[in-house]
């Protein structure tokens, strides 16, 4: 230093002791100037008191020797511990060069200047908080000072300002959230406590609202929820604690839409190796269920967000048991959300031309309103995370974001790293949107389509079953009832399902048939689901029966028959026909969802029991087993003896005798049961009993053969087992029961047996040309 510098009012004795290196000489130095500047307050000479500091500052705390900056430092504590309650005047002379020397890299030097700036500020009290940024900013980088004594320093600084700030009402957080919102980035641990520190002080400040202002610290706050020091992460659980508290008391102030797609990134968990993950994806998780039940419809436009975060999290084991519940409450709440007021909006029915149709629900409950959120957060710097946006910006009218829950659900049935429970949930979700939105729903129909059909092949039953509930709601819902021609547009160049006249047709062509509660999608439904079963076999024979019997439960037995077996009529693929018709006719003659169909068919009665019998007939002849098998069932057994005596004609093949042994297992089930007590009456029933005589000598010396056989034996006065011509019977109650089995001229039986022949002479050119064999055959067209 330049001792030859004017130095005055500071006496040579004051400067050269300022630069001692003896911490003592420099302290008595520091008396000196507190005298002076008494001296120069009770004058009230500010002049020589700014002449005196900016001395201390420029030519000792800025000076370039390091005991000059050490003397600087103690001689601006002095001035300040001088100056008292007028210290304030002079605030950012004081403070701004012991700030300076925080950057020092003798640690000692950073001691001194922190123990200058607790008597600066000791002495100011509040009077330090317009300059608080400053000193917050200084004190966050001494936080993480590698040197002990300096750290231990900051602390008693840090302290100290605490408790001004806590006691004080002028604290100004507009100005210092900004500098909170960088410097909640630091990645450095002891930065991080310090931060979380100031949080907790400042949100437990009655008079200082750090909600408001929660939104643009939130972020940080998941961050350092994060870091590896344990202490660290209780603190922030505690401080992210207190705000949802506060939250939940005050949830009308709150600004839901800032904080959504904050707690949409931290749901996703980007690395699940990292246990701290675990920890953020569950809080988050939580503040996403509390966001849900607070804000209530409010949230609905952003669904598409929130549903991308929750669902992956519903097929979690219980390692992460937690944070499944939570998802679970939000994809249950938020379902809960969506009404039939969301299928009502004018200016998209005017665009899509659709009309109205009533829901098949009652409303439910709606839950807490709130308003509508703003439009969310930019996600720059998030590409691989999933964001969701506002649909609508009008605060007026909730909006439900249709077209990115549509997408989000699309992408999750896609996916095949989604889980079971996933994937269960996304179909309760298109179920629960086809009930409460149908309108709205059906614009996607056709793109859900192919992906519904496709997870009917799925592992799971559970899922299978959802999906069938979905694709039952499809084909049956009243607002799917399309324009007929665009129903059908590229589906099938076949002719069309031909319904009984009874059946009204809800707007629908002789292109698209419908019933009573059926839709144009059914038949579409019908023809795939068909087309699904021939290109995959082994679906066929592991699931076919398990999701025909549920169709017959979630839509009309009599529909689902009806229809497949007017498409198997025109299937060109007969060894799949055969296939088909054999695993319907199963279903048909044994599973307890039929019964109803079962007894409609059993008698006849009704000129419709008897055209379905005809339309069921006509594809069952791909079969010859299952033709019979019907004939049974409908107590039709003069015709089933007439066809059994054809069978003489069809290649016998070991499937073929497999399939009449079946037939004969089914004779003894109880399904048949009223069959076997019609064997008493021989007198009114011989063809039965010729029917079943035939279907013996079809069978080989096997187990079959002697069940059959036994039980025909057991058959009274064998004797009496003779074909009377019909003319000549004159018994009337022989004649009641012919009329009771054949009460309609409607069934043209020697029709049915014309078109017996024609299929199975099809079958039969089908397998010479399989085998080689050349067959002249005569032209059959198809009845």
């Amino acid at each position: 230093m330049n001792t030859e510098k004017d130095f005055t009012p500071l006496t040579p004795n004051i400067v050269r002791a300022l630069n001692d290196k003896l911490y003592e000489k420099r302290k008595v130095a520091a008396l000196e100037i507190e005298k002076l500047v008494r001296e120069f307050v009770a004058q009230n000479n500010s002049t020589q008191i700014r002449h005196v500091i900016q001395i201390l500052a420029s030519e000792f705390a800025l000076s370039q020797h390091p005991h000059s900056r050490k003397g600087g430092l103690i001689g601006l504590a002095a001035c300040s511990i001088a100056l008292g309650k007028d210290s304030g005047l002079y605030l950012k002379e004081l403070i701004e060069p012991v700030l300076t020397c925080f950057n020092d890299s003798d640690s000692r030097l950073r001691y001194y200047a922190c123990e200058a700036l607790y008597n600066i500020v000791k002495v100011a009290r509040g009077a330090v908080l317009p300059h608080f940024n400053l000193l917050f900013d200084g004190l966050s980088k001494l936080a993480a000072d590698p040197d002990p004594n300096v750290k231990s320093g900051s602390e008693l600084l840090d302290r100290l300002l605490k408790d001004i700030v806590t006691e004080s009402n002028k604290f100004d957080l507009v100005a210092f959230v900004p500098l909170l919102r960088e410097r909640i980035y630091s990645n450095n641990q002891y930065a991080r406590q310090f931060i979380i520190s100031w949080i907790h002080v400042l949100e437990s400040v009655p008079d200082i609202n750090l909600l408001h202002y929660l939104p643009e610290i939130l972020d940080g706050l998941f961050q350092i929820l994060g870091d590896n020091s344990k202490e660290i992460r209780r603190m922030c659980e505690v401080v992210l604690g207190e705000f949802l508290k506060e939250i939940k008391k005050t949830p009308s102030s709150v600004k839901f839409a800032e904080m959504a797609n904050i707690l949409v990134i931290h749901c996703q968990v980007a690395d699940e190796t990292k246990v701290t993950n675990d920890l953020i994806q569950l809080t988050a998780m939580t503040w996403m269920r509390e966001f849900i039940q607070l804000a209530g419809r409010a949230v609905l436009p952003y669904s598409s967000g929130i549903l991308t975060a929750v669902l992956p999290c519903l097929s979690y084991d219980d390692r992460k048991k937690n944070t499944k519940e939570a998802a679970n409450a939000c994809n249950y709440s938020l379902m809960k959300l969506v009404t039939p007021e969301d299928d009502d909006d004018d200016d998209e029915d005017e665009k899509s031309g659709s009309t109205e149709s009533p829901s098949r629900e009652d409303k439910v409950d709606a839950g807490d309103g709130g308003d509508m959120l703003n439009s969310s957060q930019e996600a720059a710097g998030f590409s691989n995370i999933s964001f969701f946006a506002p649909a609508s910006t009008d605060r007026s009218q909730v909006t439900l974001d249709m077209d990115g829950i549509v997408q989000v659900l699309d992408r999750h049935l896609h996916d095949g790293s989604t889980g079971m429970m996933t994937r269960i949930a996304v179909l309760k979700w298109l179920y629960h949107l086809y009930i409460k939105t149908p309108r709205k729903m059906f614009r996607h129909t056709d793109s859900l389509f192919p992906m519904l059909l496709k997870t009917l092949s799925d592992e799971s039953d559970e899922v299978i079953l959802k999906d069938l509930e979905v694709l039952a709601e499809i084909a049956s819902s009243p607002a799917g009832q399309t324009d007929p021609a665009a129903a059908c547009d590229g589906l099938d160049s076949r002719p069309a399902l031909k319904v009984p006249d009874k059946v009204g047709k809800t707007g629908a062509a002789e292109s698209s048939p419908s019933t009573p509660s059926m839709n144009s999608y059914f038949y579409k439904f019908m023809i795939n689901l068909l087309k699904r079963f021939s290109a995959e076999r082994k679906l066929l024979e592991s699931r076919g029966a398990f999701i025909i019997r549920q169709l017959c439960l979630l839509l009309h037995a009599e529909n689902i028959f009806h229809s497949m077996a007017d498409i198997l009529l025109k299937e060109e693929d007969l060894k799949f026909a055969s296939t088909m018709v054999q695993t319907l006719n199963t279903i048909l003659l044994t599973s307890a969802e039929l019964f109803q169909l079962r007894n409609q068919l059993k008698d006849l009665h009704t000129a419709d029991s008897c055209m379905l019998f005809c339309c069921l007939y006509r594809s069952w002849c791909h079969n010859p087993v299952a033709t019979v098998s019907l004939c049974f069932l409908t107590q039709n057994y003069k015709h089933a003896y007439d066809l059994i005596q054809k069978f003489g004609g069809l290649e016998v093949t070991v499937d073929f005798l497999m399939e009449v042994d079946k037939l004969v297992q089914l004779v003894e089930s109880p399904i048949f049961t009223y069959l076997r007590l019609q064997l008493l009456d021989v007198e009114s029933n011989p063809y039965l009993i010729k029917a079943l005589y035939g279907l013996l000598m079809l069978l080989p010396q096997s187990q079959a053969f002697q069940l059959l056989s036994h039980r025909l034996q057991c058959v009274p006065n064998p004797e009496l087992m003779r074909t009377v011509d019909g003319t000549k019977r004159a018994d009337p109650k022989e004649r009641e029961a012919e009329r009771k089995r054949a009460p309609h001229a409607n069934v043209d039986y020697g029709e049915l047996l014309r078109h017996f022949d024609c299929v199975q002479g099809k079958h039969l050119e089908v397998r010479h040309q399989r085998s080689g064999r050349v067959a002249e055959l005569p032209d059959r067209k198809l009845m």
